[in-house]
Protein backbone atom coordinates (compact mmCIF):
# COMPACT_ATOMS: atom_id res chain seq x y z
CA UNK A 1 0.00 0.00 0.00
CA UNK A 2 1.00 3.66 -0.51
CA UNK A 3 2.20 5.41 2.78
CA UNK A 4 4.12 8.57 3.84
CA UNK A 5 6.79 7.07 1.84
CA UNK A 6 5.66 7.36 -1.81
CA UNK A 7 5.30 11.23 -1.57
CA UNK A 8 8.15 12.09 -0.32
CA UNK A 9 10.49 9.68 -3.01
CA UNK A 10 8.23 11.66 -5.41
CA UNK A 11 9.69 14.97 -4.21
CA UNK A 12 13.48 14.00 -4.13
CA UNK A 13 12.55 12.41 -7.88
CA UNK A 14 11.91 15.57 -9.75
CA UNK A 15 13.40 18.03 -6.98
CA UNK A 16 17.44 17.45 -6.98
CA UNK A 17 16.93 16.90 -11.39
CA UNK A 18 15.19 20.38 -11.72
CA UNK A 19 18.15 21.84 -9.26
CA UNK A 20 21.44 20.67 -11.07
CA UNK A 21 19.31 21.97 -13.73
CA UNK A 22 18.94 25.08 -12.80
CA UNK A 23 22.51 25.71 -11.41
CA UNK A 24 23.86 24.76 -14.72
CA UNK A 25 21.70 27.18 -16.30
CA UNK A 26 22.37 29.63 -14.28
CA UNK A 27 26.01 28.80 -15.02
CA UNK A 28 25.99 28.99 -18.57
CA UNK A 29 23.99 31.83 -18.68
CA UNK A 30 25.98 34.37 -16.96
CA UNK A 31 29.06 32.86 -18.67
CA UNK A 32 27.73 33.98 -22.09
CA UNK A 33 26.73 37.22 -20.82
CA UNK A 34 30.41 38.44 -19.41
CA UNK A 35 31.24 37.55 -23.12
CA UNK A 36 28.77 39.96 -24.77
CA UNK A 37 29.09 42.54 -22.87
CA UNK A 38 30.55 45.54 -25.01
CA UNK A 39 33.37 48.10 -23.85
CA UNK A 40 32.77 51.86 -23.09
CA UNK A 41 34.69 52.22 -26.69
CA UNK A 42 32.94 49.95 -28.39
CA UNK A 43 29.65 51.72 -27.34
CA UNK A 44 30.99 55.07 -28.54
CA UNK A 45 31.90 53.56 -31.82
CA UNK A 46 28.30 52.30 -32.26
CA UNK A 47 26.93 55.38 -31.01
CA UNK A 48 28.74 57.78 -34.02
CA UNK A 49 28.09 54.75 -36.61
CA UNK A 50 24.41 55.45 -35.86
CA UNK A 51 24.44 58.77 -36.57
CA UNK A 52 23.65 59.67 -32.28
CA UNK A 53 26.92 61.82 -31.78
CA UNK A 54 28.73 64.11 -33.84
CA UNK A 55 32.37 63.66 -34.93
CA UNK A 56 33.57 66.32 -32.89
CA UNK A 57 31.26 64.60 -29.69
CA UNK A 58 33.28 61.11 -30.64
CA UNK A 59 36.61 62.44 -30.45
CA UNK A 60 35.82 64.18 -26.62
CA UNK A 61 34.43 61.30 -25.77
CA UNK A 62 37.05 58.64 -27.15
CA UNK A 63 39.55 61.15 -25.58
CA UNK A 64 38.27 61.06 -22.08
CA UNK A 65 38.39 57.53 -22.32
CA UNK A 66 41.86 57.17 -22.85
CA UNK A 67 42.41 59.59 -19.74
Amino acid sequence: MMNGHYWGMGWGMWFIPLLIILIVYLLFKNNSQSKNQETPLEVLKRRYAKGEITKEEYEQMKSDLSK
